[in-house]
Formats: structure tokens, C-alpha cells, sequence
């Protein structure tokens, strides 16, 4: 699915490609790839490389084409890892901007939707790359507020906690913050790259360049933070989880040895001997309840000692 969009108070979708358009492609098809390289004659090795789910941010050039990767965030969907990176590729040329990322994410529709909100007006093909970072910056903080949403309410689990799955949902969790890490600063590093080959042209932004760096750096601090609570609340759960297991077990074995009492006592008399009580009419109350009362002192001294 291609979108042809024209920046003016924001970008607004036009009904067939123009000069100076930027083409915004996701998950492409076959009809997608023909338009691409036929029409606008993209380098097909590009396209290869966005498709590599893997790519690490970097840039290429090939004659006059310019492709910068990036990594963008996203729900996976995916029941072993909830917050995942892809690679969106931007290539441009003299008049030609495309961006290609092989995903549907929430990012693309939200900044096209900023843009007119705010009427922000995109100047340059650099312009348009330092605005996608940014707005990356801002869906990492995003999604890292609900991973620290789930975190907290894990936390106020904890106490109660005997279950192994708790633990491995952290642990998923753990999975998105180091993709969200390895991302952020691939993207930090991007800057410095693209700031050298702009350096000497009229697209150069300082002041929106610093504002990109800015929330990236907040965006990595951020990852870092959460990455530390996690890994306590990771240490701290499994301990928990051991320490209520421990509980259990030990409130188990002192029910165990509570029950025993009458069962051993049951056990003598129920052997084929002579006992010397048998000829009491009362023998089987008297005997029972001195089961009951010898159980009764045990669970008394296990609630003393704290068994119970």
C-alpha cells in the first residue's frame, strides 16, 4: 500500500505521484515494487536490504540515491515478545522521496496526522528523515510507558506470586527493552552520519537536529531506567516465588505431621495384638480423643513456632 503525500500545512494525500511528493510504502506488493523501480526507477538492492528484518540502521548510496535505515517500534502481536524494531528504509534522490518499511505500524498513520494537526511543513528530504527519528523517539517513550505499566502491575502481584508464568512475562518484557536499546542507539549514531553528509547543504536543521538528539537521548536514559527496575523486579520475583514456595511446602509438612498423630495412633491399635483396652466401653471415645488432643497441642506449637 502506497500513499502519495505533498507537504503544505501538513502532508495531504494526493491522487497520483508528483515531483517533490514523498511516497510512503507499507507492506508492499507486487504493484508497489513495479511503480518503485520501474517509475521511479529505485534501486532494487534497497529494497532488498529494507526487507531485512534484522538491518541495522546504517545508510548507502547508489549514484544519485541516498538510503538511510532506520529502526522504528511496533506491537509484535506475538505471544513471546510483546514490543519489537523493524527497519524502515528512506531513499531519496534529487526529487524523488520514498519511504518503505515492510510492517504496518502505528507510527506512520500518527505522524502524518501530527503533521497536519500542528501544520508542520517539511521542507527538505532531511527535513523529512530527522521528523521520522523523532517521531520514533516519541512511540519508544510510548511504548516504553505501558511496558512500565505491565511492570507495575506485576509488582503488585508479587507478594502473592507462586506462578512461573509471571516471571517469564517479565522476562518478554526484557526481550522488547534490549530491541528498544539496540535500536535507539543505532538511530543516535544515524544522526552523526547524516549530519556529515549534510553538513555543507541548505537542508541542515541545527535546531530541529538538536531536538531529534534530545528525545533520542531522553528515549535511551528512559530504557535504561526501566531495564534497571525490571531486572530488579526480575530478581526480586523469582526470590519471592522461591520464598512462597518454600511456605507452602513447609505449611504442608506441618499439616502432614499434624494428620500423622492420629494415624499412627490408629495404626497401633488396628494391629492384631492384645492392648488392654478392648474391654473398655468407652475405649474408642478415649482413644480419639486423645488423637484430637495430641493433634491439637502439635498445631498449637507449629502456630507458636510460626509453622502455620
Amino acid at each position: 500500500m502506497r500513499k502519495y503525500l505533498y507537504s503544505e500545512n501538513g502532508f495531504v494525500e494526493k491522487p497520483q505521484w508528483e515531483p517533490g511528493c514523498w511516497v510512503s510504502v507499507e507492506c508492499p506488493d507486487n504493484d508497489d515494487f513495479d511503480f518503485l523501480t520501474r517509475q521511479l526507477q529505485v534501486p532494487e538492492s534497497f529494497l532488498t536490504d529494507i526487507a531485512d528484518v534484522d538491518e541495522r540502521p546504517r545508510t548507502d548510496t547508489e549514484g544519485n540515491w541516498l538510503l538511510t535505515i532506520l529502526r522504528i517500534p511496533m506491537q509484535s502481536g506475538r505471544a513471546d515478545i510483546p514490543f519489537i524494531t523493524v527497519p524502515i528504509g528512506i531513499i531519496t534522490s534529487d526529487d524523488v522521496v520514498v519511504s518503505v518499511c515492510y510492517h504496518r505500524t502505528e507510527m506512520m498513520d500518527d505522524f502524518i496526522e501530527h503533521t497536519r494537526r500542528k501544520g508542520i511543513r517539511v521542507n527538505n528530504k532531511l527535513d523529512l528523515i530527522l521528523r521520522l527519528i523523532y517521531s520514533s523517539a516519541a512511540w519508544f517513550l510510548k511504548y516504553l510507558k505501558q511496558i512500565n505499566n505491565v511492570v507495575t502491575e506485576a509488582e503488585n502481584e508479587l507478594e502473592k506470586s507462586i506462578r512461573n508464568e509471571d516471571l517469564l512475562r517479565l522476562m518478554k518484557l526484557q526481550k522488547s527493552l534490549v530491541y528498544f536499546d539496540t535500536s535507539i542507539r543505532g538511530n543516535e549514531v544515524m544522526i552523526g552520519r547524516l549530519k556529515n553528509i549534510f553538513q555543507d547543504t541548505d537542508y541542515l536543521d541545527m535546531g530541529l537536529l538538536d531536538d531529534v538528539l534530545i528525545e533520542l537521548k531522553q528515549a535511551v536514559n528512559t530504557v535504561n531506567i526501566y531495564s534497571d527496575i525490571l531486572t530488579g523486579t526480575m530478581d526480586a520475583f523469582a526470590s519471592v516465588i522461591s520464598n512462597n514456595v518454600n511456605a507452602i511446602m513447609k505449611r504442608m509438612t506441618s499439616l502432614s505431621i499434624t494428620l500423622m498423630i492420629p494415624t499412627l495412633i490408629a495404626s497401633f491399635y488396628g494391629m492384631n495384638v492384645h492392648l488392654h483396652v478392648e474391654d473398655y466401653p468407652h475405649a474408642f471415645v478415649g482413644i480419639v480423643a486423645v488423637s484430637v488432643l495430641l493433634s491439637a497441642a502439635t498445631f498449637v506449637w507449629f502456630r507458636r513456632i510460626k509453622w502455620f
